[in-house]
Order: structure tokens, then C-alpha cells, then sequence
């Protein structure tokens, strides 16, 4: 993958494998059909956020990617995988489905190609980024109600955007999502070193990367979920089978058993929203599950979207 390396999406410190094909747009592996749109959408004050949408039908599904992933993530998947769909052409034979790219993310890499939304100042928080979905959804005008699909830290934009949002979302499916659970089995020396690495510069990549303020991320989405809990709606929750791959040395008291302990515990705490929340386990995959077990992402976004539609 040149000089950038073969690791990126430092989430979780997960340093997870891509493949030698590198992330692509979804828009060069869908036609755009009628109501099909893949561009970028004005927000105001000069700032543009990138948006594709494709398929037909409610709720519309929109995909919210992890830390420094552009939309194209979700058309993806592992060389080694068996053959078949990927999450984001799937889903839209089945109903609307959208994708996005946030500022400082990384839209492709074989062409090297940075976000195609407008930069924002870093680091930044869920609540930044909740702001910005509802204001891009907004300005394009994409139909309500939505069945929010996140992936790693899109689960702490994602859970803020339903708080503040609880009649525009219809459900909830969960990928591996970063969740403020993870604190409560990190201490303050442990967590300061899991934000720093997550945070952490990628040789060859000079423009400004994204990065969270992981803490104050937490507290917001805590006090909003406090104020608002989720209403009786449908919630997938999938959470990696395999370990994360990370190197055999980390800072601040970090180790892989750490590290998966209050990952595995933050997962049980986000299975625990709702009393009928699903929790699927991926038994063959890490972190990056919608690339290895495509499958289980679409059968479980297909059937939050059909119990959202009998609801």
C-alpha cells in the first residue's frame, strides 16, 4: 500500500489489515441509478460534507464509518473472504442506504485521496460530529426516519445523533462500536495512553487526520443517554470474535488483555440499551467485521430495517 503502510484505522489501537486494494469509493463500484446521488452537499458558512445514497425505500439506512474511514469502507471487503455481497450494495437492493465521508478521513489509499468533506479543526468531539450528520442530512434533504449502522467510534456519533434525535431514528445496529463503557475498566493513565495512540500520526499522511477527544466523547454521550435512553426501538449490537491485532508492547499499562477486557465489557454494557437489543458475536472476525463477515452485517441491518417498518 506505498509508503502509508499496510496498517491504518488506528481505532482501538486495532492497526487493522486492509488488504492490498486499500479503501475505494463506494461510487466506483455502484452505477448510480435513478434518485441514485454521489457528491458533496453545502452546509453553510463554506463547508461541504461528501454524501452517496442509493436504493429505494424507508427507513433509510445510513452508515456511519469508524475513526479516519471514508464512505467507501462499507463497499469493501477482505481478499481472503468468501465470495459474495458487501454491506453497502447489498442493503441497497433492500432499502435507501447512505454513506459519508468526515472531515480528516482517509477516502482511499490506492490513489491516495483525503476526505472529500470539507477540514474542521482538531481533535474534535462525538458532538461535533453528531452536529454535522443531522446538518448534512438535513441540507440533502435524505428521508426519515433512519436505521443508524456505526462502526467503532461512528457508534459514539451515532448513539449521540438518537438521543438528541429519538423520533428520526428508527433503529440501531452496532458494529464492533466504540462505547463509553470502555472507561470504566481503563484508569485515567490507561485511557490518556489509548487516546494518544488512536490519535497518533500515519507515516506518508501530512494533511490533518481526524482525532477525538475520547473522554469529553464519553461524558456526552453518557449525559445524553441519561436524559434521553433509547425508545423501544429495534438494536443490533455485533461484537468481534478474534482479538484485535496489536503490537506486543503499548504504553501507559495497556496490553492486549486489557485492551479486550474492557472492550468485551463495554460491548455486554451496549447489548443492555434496550431489553429486546440482539447481540451477535463474529466469531471469524476483529475489528473490522462488515470487511471479513459481510453477511452477518447485512442479515442484521436487514432485520433491524424489518422490524422498524412492522413498528
Amino acid at each position: 500500500m506505498g509508503k502509508v503502510g499496510k496498517f491504518f484505522g488506528v481505532v482501538v489501537i486495532a492497526l487493522t489489515v486492509l488488504g492490498t486494494g486499500g479503501v475505494a469509493s463506494a461510487a466506483t463500484s455502484l452505477p448510480l441509478g435513478q434518485g441514485d446521488f454521489a457528491g458533496s452537499v453545502g452546509l453553510g458558512g463554506g463547508r461541504t460534507m461528501y454524501l452517496e445514497c442509493y436504493g429505494q425505500g424507508s427507513p433509510t439506512v445510513v452508515l456511519d464509518s469508524g475513526l479516519r474511514n471514508g464512505a467507501g469502507i462499507w463497499a469493501q471487503r477482505e481478499p481472503d473472504t468468501p465470495p459474495g455481497p458487501t454491506v453497502l450494495p447489498a442493503l441497497a437492493h433492500f432499502t435507501r442506504v447512505c454513506a459519508y465521508d468526515r472531515p480528516g478521513v482517509i477516502a482511499s489509499f490506492e490513489p491516495l485521496e483525503s476526505s472529500r468533506s470539507s477540514p474542521v479543526p482538531m481533535p474534535r468531539t462525538a458532538a461535533g460530529a453528531a452536529a454535522d450528520l443531522d446538518a448534512m442530512l438535513r441540507a440533502a434533504r435524505v428521508p426519515g426516519p433512519y436505521v443508524l449502522v456505526s462502526h467503532s467510534t461512528g457508534g459514539l456519533i451515532d448513539r449521540l445523533f438518537a438521543a438528541e434525535h429519538p423520533r428520526q431514528v428508527a433503529g440501531l445496529v452496532l458494529v464492533d462500536a466504540l462505547a463509553e463503557g470502555l472507561q470504566t475498566r481503563l484508569d485515567r493513565t490507561q485511557l490518556d495512553a489509548y487516546e494518544a495512540l488512536n490519535n497518533g500520526p500515519i507515516e506518508g499522511i501530512e494533511y490533518d487526520l481526524e482525532r477525538y477527544r475520547f473522554r469529553k466523547s464519553f461524558e456526552q454521550v453518557r449525559r445524553a443517554t441519561r436524559a434521553h435512553p433509547l425508545g423501544d426501538i429495534p438494536v443490533s449490537v455485533i461484537s468481534h470474535g478474534l482479538p484485535f491485532s496489536l503490537p506486543e508492547s503499548l504504553p501507559g499499562g495497556l496490553s492486549s488483555k486489557v485492551i479486550e477486557d474492557a472492550w468485551t465489557h463495554a460491548q455486554d454494557l451496549l447489548a443492555e440499551l434496550t431489553p429486546d437489543a440482539v447481540h451477535v458475536v463474529a466469531k471469524r472476525s476483529s475489528h473490522y467485521i462488515m470487511l471479513t463477515q459481510p453477511r452477518l452485517v447485512i442479515a442484521q441491518v436487514e432485520r433491524v430495517v424489518r422490524e422498524a417498518r412492522r413498528g
